[in-house]
């Protein structure tokens, strides 16, 4: 009898874990980070009471790599892991196969790239917000000059700080991983568009998306965390983001203390 793929269970287990079945294949949803499994790969599912082990193919001689999620229900697990095992009994391929590359790891966490573009965010929020209220201020007062001069000094002002910060900053980062950090070559995977995976030095496959480039791209990430990958950009585009951003971000910081400093003798003056 074949077995459906829809037929299969939703395995929910501890501290939130998840193990489903989609068209790729498995996917093992986790705290900080989510495992998908291709058949390629996989080996075959034990159900061990309450807990479910994945274990992937592996090369005459090496010991298979294992994921697992446990408390989950048994009578579920036992039909999952017979099902699963069913469909991979139809595989006609060579078993001497080793499975890691087939098994990619996406994290969860907020990186470095997510963390720095929340702060440039808030930064830029909070600038603008202040623009705002002095318009406001202004105009309340009968100031209508110092709105009029706010809406392109202070708007210019603000869109080159930030731009230059993001430069600058982003630079910064770029030239600490190529000094400190782990370069590794990624290749484009074939389950998700735009998606790349890269070995870390544990053997793990980890992967990630950056819309259409090459078949490869070389990515950098800091040695204590290797989900946290970043692509680094053009040596071009690296000294422009550099030396444009920096200029970006004097002259836009004096011409803030300008305007501040024109519109407190203005509202003095009213």
């Amino acid at each position: 009898m074949s077995i459906s793929i829809s037929s299969l269970p939703v395995l929910r287990g501890r501290d939130g874990a998840v193990l489903f079945v989609e068209d790729i294949g498995l996917v093992l949803d986790l705290p900080r980070e989510q495992v998908t499994f291709t058949p390629d790969g996989l080996g075959r599912i034990r159900a061990e009471g309450r807990s479910v082990l994945i274990e992937l193919r592996a090369k005459a001689g090496a010991a298979p790599r294992v994921h697992r999620i446990d408390d989950v229900d048994e009578a579920a697990a036992t039909v999952f892991a017979d099902g699963v095992n069913a469909i991979l009994a139809n595989r006609t391929d060579s078993d001497d196969v080793d499975g890691a590359p087939f098994a990619v790891v996406r994290s969860l966490a907020p990186t470095w790239r997510t963390r720095f573009h929340r702060r440039i965010l808030r930064g830029t929020l909070w600038h603008l917000l202040v623009l705002v209220v002095l318009c406001v201020v202004a105009g309340s007062l009968g100031r209508w000059d110092l709105v009029l001069l706010t809406v392109p000094v202070g708007g210019l002002a603000w869109l080159g700080l930030w731009l230059g910060l993001y430069g600058v900053i982003r630079a910064r980062r770029e030239r600490w991983l190529y000094r400190y950090g782990v370069m590794v070559t990624a290749t484009r995977a074939t389950m998700s568009r735009g998606g790349y995976v890269y070995p870390d030095a544990t053997g793990t496959y980890r992967g990630f998306l950056h819309g259409e480039a090459g078949p490869t791209i070389t990515v950098a990430h800091p040695p204590e965390d290797p989900a946290d990958v970043l692509v680094p950009v053009p040596p071009f585009t690296h000294l422009v983001d550099t030396y444009a951003g920096a200029v970006l971000v004097v002259c836009c910081s004096a011409l803030i203390v300008l305007h501040a400093v024109m519109g407190v003798l203005f509202l003095l003056d009213g």
